[in-house]
């Protein structure tokens, strides 16, 4: 099953045994919003008080306490708050999806070191117990070329993230042919910081 027919399915679970309300609904709705149901509020209760006392009343040397979320710049940007929330993003033309730029490269990278386990495990059920996994890892061509790709890209990649440089982090997305998980296009927008801190 798909993801998203799996998602559909919570979502039309959760609506139909009050656990979700499309927020607004009586008015067209709001989209990706929701209320909790009656079982939802419940539900959200139970975690989070199962949450504070795991958290906090198992803890001798914690206390809780509930501050406001609206403060002062300079405490959240004291906290790491506002270097730290902030994603490169990109969006795909063709399909309107959003993605981290940083997970469409990682998820390339993690992609490559799969076709290397591939390649071993291969090797392995092939020679068996003579099998030499250094060795076979040091001298099998596509398994040093998927390394040496690993490498370069991962290299570029680290250094436009310490530079903060955006449009290199879309080059390498363009320069490797990273496609949109869901409909394959390479139509993509330019990267851009979304910060994920309300302006107050």
């Amino acid at each position: 099953m798909a993801q998203e027919d799996l998602f559909k399915k919570i979502i039309a679970h959760s609506k139909e045994y009050g656990f979700v309300f499309p927020s607004s609904e009586i008015y067209d709705g709001l989209s990706a919003v929701y209320d909790y149901g009656q079982n939802g509020v419940e539900l959200k209760n139970n975690i989070r008080r199962y949450w504070w006392d795991a958290m906090v009343n198992l803890n001798e040397n914690i206390v809780g306490i509930d501050s406001a979320i609206f403060m002062h710049p300079d405490i959240w940007k004291a906290s790491g708050h506002v270097d730290a929330f902030n994603d490169p993003l990109i969006d795909n033309k063709d399909s309107k999806k959003r993605y981290r730029a940083d997970q469409l490269v990682e998820d390339y990278l993690d992609k490559l070191r799969g076709k290397i386990d591939k390649e071993v495990d291969k090797a392995a059920k092939r020679f068996g117990d003579s099998f030499d996994k250094e060795k076979f890892v040091e001298t099998n061509p596509r398994v040093i070329a998927n390394q040496e790709k690993i490498n370069k890209v991962y290299a570029r990649f680290i250094k436009a993230l310490e530079d903060d440089n955006l449009e290199e982090l879309r080059q390498i997305i363009v320069d490797c042919e990273i496609a949109d998980p869901e409909s394959g296009s390479r139509n993509w927008t330019e990267v851009r910081q979304f910060n994920l801190m309300f302006d107050t």
